[in-house]
């Protein structure tokens, strides 16, 4: 990257500050190219444009919504590029599904828990051999979305 002269921008500390984030994310999320290498003072400092913070808080916003950084970094280039056909709408739609998933899957555990602290259990082996054990030691996945299973068992 090319020095500057003039002082316009934001050093790393400074736009770190401003969109809540630490120094070495700054770095870490340049070398994953989500965020543009800055350019230089002429003493070698970083400087960001204004705009960083706002594709900082993007990035974020996005994590905090359960999107990957790879899947980050497809949304910021799609955007960048201004591509219409599989854009934010269509990721949030699957990120949605993925998410109630995973809610289901929760709370297939969160009804195990319950059910094995109010059984009283108090050792995970001795549990496993008795015929009431609440807990599942079949696979979660074979009891998702079918709370009524655990009740059910054997």
């Amino acid at each position: 990257m090319a020095a500057v002269s003039g002082y316009e921008g934001l050093r790393s500390g400074e736009l770190a500050a401003a969109a809540g984030v630490n120094a070495q994310t700054l770095r870490y999320y340049e070398r994953r190219g989500l965020l543009a290498e800055p350019e230089r003072t002429l003493g070698g400092h970083r400087l960001y444009p204004a705009e960083a913070v706002t594709v900082l808080r993007v990035i974020k916003a996005a994590q905090r919504l359960g999107f990957t950084l790879e899947e980050v970094s497809d949304l910021l280039e799609t955007a960048g590029h201004r591509h219409r056909g599989d854009g934010l709408a269509e990721r949030a739609r699957l990120k949605l599904i993925e998410v109630e998933e995973r809610i289901a899957d929760l709370t297939v555990i969160e009804q195990a828990l319950r059910q094995t602290i109010e059984a009283g259990c108090a050792d995970l082996v001795e549990c496993a051999q008795a015929g009431c054990c609440p807990i599942p030691f079949t696979p979660l996945a074979d009891l998702r979305r079918t709370p009524e299973a655990l009740e059910e068992r054997p």
